[in-house]
């Protein structure tokens, strides 16, 4: 019976020692950091393409995302208080934040990683070659922060 449970903790810790390996070079990178974050949920419209590209990305990434079509997204943006200049094509909830636009999951690490009490996180727009978005990447992805009251700030650079 010692014997077992030894190998049962032996288990263990070598599974949440793997779930560590989180980054660019370790496959699904969601694992360790977001536990039962890694359900989300994506509004999008019916007939955007690069919002379903950016579900399988974030699919791929170790997230099960669900996926809600909505023919009007207004109604999304004000329910989670996205701002006009911050909206993008779709609006995802993850671990309790808003994630509105192609961010990419290092963003969304650090923000489920540090917790910080904002309502989410944003790139606006839909710039190329970012997850989900066609083209190549011509600089730093610049993602925001979109505090309780509204207002925005910097969140990182990718």
């Amino acid at each position: 019976m010692i014997a077992l449970s030894v190998v049962v903790l032996l288990i263990g810790a070598f599974s949440f020692k793997s779930w560590g390996n989180v980054g660019p070079n370790s496959g699904s990178s969601s694992g360790s950091v977001l536990g039962d974050s890694a359900k989300v949920v994506l509004y999008k419209s019916p007939s955007c393409s690069c919002c379903a590209s950016y579900a399988k990305y974030l699919e791929k990434k170790g997230f099960e995302v669900e996926v809600i079509n909505k023919t009007d997204m207004s109604p999304i943006k004000d329910e989670y208080g996205i701002p006009r200049n911050m909206e993008s094509c779709h609006t995802t909830i993850i671990g309790g934040y808003v994630v509105e636009g192609h961010i990419p999951v290092e963003a969304i690490e650090k923000l489920l990683t540090d917790k910080p009490n904002i309502k989410g996180i944003a790139i606006p727009g839909m710039p190329q070659g970012s997850p989900g978005m066609p083209g190549f990447k011509s600089g730093a992805f610049s993602v925001y922060q979109v505090n309780q009251d509204g207002s925005t700030s910097k969140f990182m650079e990718l």
